[in-house]
C-alpha cells in the first residue's frame, strides 16, 4: 500500500511546490498590464478599422499610452473620443476632423451596361480579375458589394448598380476603401459640397463610349471655377475640397453632370 501512497504524496507536494512557486515568480516578476492602455482603449470604438494607422484599437490604445501616437487618430470615434483619450493621458484635446466616404463613380446600369454575363463568385475582387469586370467602364463600381460587406457600421448597400453611402451613419474608417478592388472610394471631409462621380482617366470619346455620365476632360469646370479648386489631370477632374467654397458652379457647368452634391 505504501508502495503506491508514498508516490502520490510527492507527486501532490510537488504540484503545490510548482504551483506556490509559479505564483510567486507572477507576483514578483510578471509584468502588470498598462492601466494607462486599458483607459485609452475603453475610449475607442472598438471597429478595429485601422483608420488611424495600426493594426487595431489594441495597438492604437497602447502606442498612445506610450506617447508614440497622437489622440485624435481614431476617426470613427470622432471628437469624443479624442477628448477622452486626451483627458486619460493629461493632454490638451485636439481636434478630430470628420470624415466619410466618396464613391467615385455614377455608372448605373441605364449610364454604364453591362457587356457580359459574369458567372463567377459574386464578389468585385473576383469578377475584376475577369476582364476588369462585366461593366463597359472598367474602372467603375463593380456593383457585388465588398464594400459593403467590409463596413462594420451598415453605412453602405448597392443601389442601381452603384455603392452608396449613408453620410448619417458612415464613420470615415476608411474600410470600405481599402476593400474596393477599383479604389473608386475615398474619404474626403464630412463638409465637403460637391465631388467628382467618376474615377475614369480615358479620353473623353472613350468615355463617352464607355459611361454616358462619366467625367470627358473637357475642362469647363476648371475654367468656371471661382476658387480655383479644381483642376483636370490626365481626363480627370478632381476638386480639393481645402479651396472649395461651395458654390456649385462646377456643377452647373458640368456637361455630363458627373459633379454632383455631397448628399
Amino acid at each position: 500500500m505504501s508502495a503506491i501512497v508514498t508516490p502520490v504524496l510527492i507527486l501532490s507536494v510537488m504540484g503545490l511546490l510548482g504551483g506556490l512557486l509559479l505564483s510567486a515568480a507572477d507576483h514578483f516578476m510578471g509584468v502588470k498590464a498598462d492601466e494607462k492602455t486599458a483607459m485609452v482603449r475603453e475610449c475607442l470604438p472598438g471597429a478595429n478599422c485601422g483608420a488611424c494607422g495600426f493594426a487595431g484599437c489594441d495597438e492604437y490604445a497602447a502606442k498612445a499610452a506610450a506617447g508614440e501616437a497622437a489622440p485624435n487618430l481614431c476617426v470613427p470615434g470622432g471628437q469624443k473620443a479624442s477628448d477622452e483619450i486626451s483627458q486619460v493621458l493629461g493632454l490638451a484635446s485636439s481636434a478630430v476632423e470628420e470624415m466619410r466616404g466618396m464613391v467615385a463613380c455614377c455608372g448605373t446600369q441605364e449610364t454604364a451596361q453591362y457587356v457580359m454575363d459574369y458567372q463567377g463568385p459574386k464578389s468585385c475582387r473576383a469578377c475584376n480579375l475577369f476582364y476588369q469586370g462585366r461593366r463597359s467602364c472598367p474602372t467603375g463600381c463593380l456593383g457585388y458589394g465588398d464594400c459593403v460587406s467590409a463596413c462594420s457600421f451598415g453605412a453602405i448597400g448597392v443601389v442601381n448598380g452603384i455603392a452608396a453611402i449613408d453620410p448619417a451613419v458612415c464613420t470615415g474608417c476608411g474600410a470600405c476603401a481599402r476593400e474596393c478592388p477599383n479604389h473608386i472610394i475615398s474619404m474626403v471631409p464630412k463638409k465637403a459640397s460637391y465631388y467628382v462621380a467618376c474615377s475614369s482617366h480615358a479620353k473623353g470619346a472613350v468615355v463617352r463610349k464607355t459611361c454616358s455620365a462619366g467625367c470627358i476632360g473637357c475642362g469647363l469646370c476648371q475654367r468656371n471655377c471661382p476658387s480655383g479648386a479644381i483642376t483636370v489631370t490626365d481626363n480627370l477632374a478632381s476638386i480639393d475640397q481645402s479651396k472649395c467654397t461651395g458654390c456649385g458652379i462646377c456643377a452647373e457647368k458640368c456637361p455630363t453632370k458627373c459633379i454632383r452634391k455631397m448628399a
